[in-house]
């Protein structure tokens, strides 16, 4: 088969579509044949050698696909998977690629009413979306949810989700044009961080009960401060660096709590359980239509290259899908 690699890290130019070898299921495994793949801040950072991929991953990067069940591994015979079946998967790596072997335990049907590339937007954003608003950051209906880069794919997920849930969703992103997206999409606060102090409209608003952040540390004391009483901070992303200080006094007076999380690393027992809530409560979300798949552009996976550029540039709304 043929798979992008990263022979060094570097700029987008040095992914390399190369044939390798084609993978061979392990052991609770399942091969499958993939329509497209989609770009994720993860796989960036991966290229540029700050993500290495956790030990016995695949090397090549990807975090999530869809397509075709090509063969049963080992011990997947009473799985209730047969060849031939439309899938989407969350993957620990391998999603650039024309075929990977998945645990059985990631494998999502692709939702009625969702096409088979147009699923390859799925997987990643919905395990990440549900486990941090819901299983960390236990989000209810009426209160607050702030989600920074509202225009990203995390962002378009989560909108939609915090809605569903019942609560008032607050946005930032660095356009207009991708907080009028947003405001479509049910955000009923829109903030472009590049013109107002997100901190000040949301103590404005009475503070947010859930902050969802991608920056991490340039990010940390204003998030804080953003925060209502008992409001709950997760951070997913450290775009914004690794390190900063914390008022904890501010965090003491208010009750807040901090969490931070990261789901490519973590036991494939706890993805499997992440995915089997993904699959309960908000597949039938997506088939009724109350949340849809916000796809900005379709690139051919040997071009990822150029799909990273975009990325780089923020120049996107929702995902970008990488197809065969």
């Amino acid at each position: 088969m043929y798979a992008i690699r990263i022979p060094e890290p570097g700029g987008p130019e040095v992914l390399s579509w190369t044939e390798v070898p084609d993978p061979v299921p392990a052991e609770g495994e399942v091969l499958v044949d993939i329509a497209a793949s989609a770009a994720n801040r993860a796989d960036i950072a991966q290229r540029q050698g700050h993500y290495p991929p956790p030990a016995g991953a695949s090397e090549y990067p990807g975090l999530e696909c869809s397509g075709t069940v090509a063969a049963l591994g080992p011990g997947t015979e009473d799985s209730g998977w047969s060849v031939g079946d439309r899938v989407c998967a969350l993957l620990t790596g391998g999603g650039y690629a024309e075929r990977v072997a998945v645990p059985v335990g990631q494998l999502l049907p692709v939702p009625q009413g969702v096409g088979l590339v147009e699923a390859a937007a799925l997987p990643e954003v919905a395990c990440t979306v549900w486990s941090n608003l819901v299983m960390v950051g236990g989000l209810r209906k009426g209160e607050t949810f702030l989600v920074h880069g509202g225009g990203s794919g995390i962002g378009t997920f989560a909108i939609q989700f915090a809605r569903a849930l019942g609560a008032r969703v607050a946005v930032t992103a660095g356009s207009d044009a991708k907080l009028e997206r947003c405001r479509e999409l049910g955000a009923d606060i829109a903030v472009n961080y590049r013109t107002e102090d997100f901190t000040e409209r949301m103590r404005a608003e009475g503070g947010a009960n859930l902050v969802l952040d991608i920056m991490g540390g340039s990010y940390l004391d204003a998030n804080l401060r953003s925060l209502a009483t008992n409001g709950r901070l997760v951070i997913i992303g450290l775009m914004g660096g690794r390190r900063a200080e914390a008022d904890l006094g501010r965090m003491l007076a208010k009750r807040l709590s901090v969490h931070a999380t990261t789901l490519r690393s973590r036991p494939a027992a706890e993805k499997a359980a992440i995915t089997a809530g993904v699959l309960e409560q908000v597949w039938p979300l997506v088939e009724q239509g109350t949340i849809r798949p916000v796809v900005d552009r379709e690139v051919p996976l040997r071009d990822a290259a150029e799909a990273h550029r975009v990325m780089e540039s923020s120049a996107h709304t929702g995902k970008i899908l990488l197809t065969r």
